[in-house]
């Protein structure tokens, strides 16, 4: 089957178009969380989204409907750590951990209550971007633009926390602000990931394209945006290879970002050997 073919489906469409979108906004985020030491508030509210579809599920809401679900749960969940790290004087890895394990003891729980682990959680789970419907890809593409509209309107706060949230405090920056839009577009981009990769994959694909990204940036905005292509490429090319191979497309989009990682960790050594230990 040649490329032309292949991109006549509807569904390989509207996954290639969803897919760019979700994984570009990953790997931007992942930029700020990475350089921040938050890179597991990903598996973190992945763990509150299982919770949140298991709740969709019991309600019999299902596609583009269980995201009414799913959003403002995993945004309250991102809001929830923030607070806990502020108010009861825990590290960053201990508020995720917390509001991890509640959100995943609860989809267990109801997924229990439901009647097990039935097609559609598990879809949740590992999955399933050539599924998506018109409806998605709609939400998808609003979703990225606001995303896209706040880090912009955002970015210079952004910026001044991600090297020093201190002395950005004394610069008058409302951090606690800027921490709380952090933290919510994160969620926003989990949920959406959630069909892409997999509420058990979508940490990677906040962490790899941005880890890459800094084996060979040079500069900050530069490192942004070497880890949206990153991001991008890497979906494109795995649900192009998953479907001529017939393996899972999480799976291999997680796999070429792994390759990619290791081809800029090997560049940046041969590059500058001196900086490589």
């Amino acid at each position: 089957m040649n490329l032309p073919e292949i991109l006549s489906y509807g569904f390989i469409q509207r996954a290639l178009l969803a897919g760019t979108l979700i994984a570009v906004l990953c790997s931007v985020l992942g930029v700020f969380l990475v350089l921040r030491r938050l890179s597991l508030i990903g598996d973190g509210l992945a763990h509150v989204t299982f919770g949140s579809a298991a709740i969709a599920l019991a309600l019999k809401l299902y596609s583009a409907a269980s995201l009414l679900v799913s959003l403002p749960v995993v945004l309250l969940a991102s809001l929830g750590i923030l607070k806990l790290t502020e108010k009861a004087r825990l590290s960053g890895d201990a508020a995720i951990g917390i509001v991890s394990s509640l959100g995943i003891s609860a989809g267990i729980i109801l997924a229990s209550v439901g009647g097990g682990y039935n097609v559609d959680l598990l879809g949740y789970l590992f999955g399933n971007i050539l599924s998506i419907t018109q409806e998605e890809v709609a939400i998808a593409a609003g979703l990225f633009c606001l995303v896209l509209a706040l880090l912009a309107l955002f970015f210079n706060d952004l910026f001044a926390i991600t090297f020093s949230e201190e002395l950005a405090r004394v610069s008058g920056i409302r951090t606690n602000v800027i921490n709380a839009v952090l933290v919510l577009l994160t969620a926003l981009s989990v949920v959406l990931a959630m069909k892409l990769v997999g509420i058990m994959l979508i940490s990677a694909l906040l962490i790899l394209p941005a880890a890459s990204a800094l084996q060979l940036a040079r500069s900050f905005k530069a490192c942004i945006l070497l880890a949206a292509l990153q991001g991008g490429f890497s979906v494109v090319a795995g649900i192009f290879v998953s479907f001529v191979t017939n393996l899972p497309t999480s799976a291999t989009v997680v796999l070429i970002n792994l390759a990619l990682f290791g081809c800029a960790f090997l560049a940046r050594r041969l590059i500058n050997p001196k900086n490589g230990n």
